[in-house]
């Protein structure tokens, strides 16, 4: 049996920037995506801490250092800069090895530096 558990979360992401035309996604900071072992174009499920939203969509890299978190396409209309998101994706892992999981988990501060 799989459990879908999860993989990966980035807490407290600050909104940077927006783009309602394009396409769809989630820009998010390469080295943020590294730190979390989270993979371009890999599933995401967002919380909006300002309003309540919840969406899903795919993580896109953004430049590695500029800590950026860009809402693209529809998620655009779901938040706006200075909001905060909690970022997750998930994993279908065994169950024996479901037992003994451990989450990568950043925290990040005002300007989407890692505090935790």
């Amino acid at each position: 049996m799989l459990i879908h558990i999860l993989k990966s979360k980035i807490h407290r992401a600050r909104v940077t920037g927006g783009n309602v035309n394009y396409e769809g996604s989630l820009g998010i900071a390469r080295d943020l995506m590294d730190k979390v072992g989270l993979l371009p174009y890999e599933r995401i499920l967002c919380g909006n801490m300002a309003n309540g939203e919840r969406f899903e969509t795919y993580a896109i890299p953004a430049e590695a250092g500029s800590g950026q978190i860009i809402l693209n396409g529809a998620t655009a209309l779901l938040g706006k800069p200075g909001d905060r998101l909690t970022i997750m994706n998930f994993a279908a892992v065994d169950a024996a090895e479901a037992k003994s999981w451990k989450p990568r988990v950043i925290v990040l501060g005002e300007d989407n530096s890692i505090v935790k």
